[in-house]
């Protein structure tokens, strides 16, 4: 499962409507190889449903990811930064043995 922060919530919620995204619209989240860790994290908005996709539910925002990035991403909670160090959405993966200090890359 993937879980998503009150204020993840908020934020997320805010954003859809403030770009117009369709009823229906969900958080799509995935890795892919890259950054300076080996894996990057990969966020985005979307309201089309894949073959293979995974959906969960938490907080009444829907979450989606494919497959493979589930692997990495189980037991993930996807939060919210709001602070001097930089504005936006964070994964908080017990998977991730390493992250770099942007928090946008990870190793397992």
């Amino acid at each position: 499962m993937i879980t998503v922060s009150d204020f993840a919530k908020e934020k997320a919620i805010h954003l859809m409507q403030e770009e117009n995204k369709p009823e229906g619209s969900f958080i799509r989240v995935g890795v892919e190889g890259g950054g300076c860790s080996g894996l990057s994290y990969k966020l985005e908005f979307d309201n089309v449903l894949k073959e293979g996709d995974q959906v969960f539910e938490n907080k009444g925002i829907k979450v989606v990811t494919d497959k493979k990035s589930f692997l990495y991403l189980v037991g993930t909670e996807l939060d919210y930064s709001g602070g001097l160090n930089g504005k936006g959405f964070i994964f908080k993966n017990p998977n991730a043995t390493r992250s770099c200090g942007c928090g946008e890359s990870f190793s397992v």
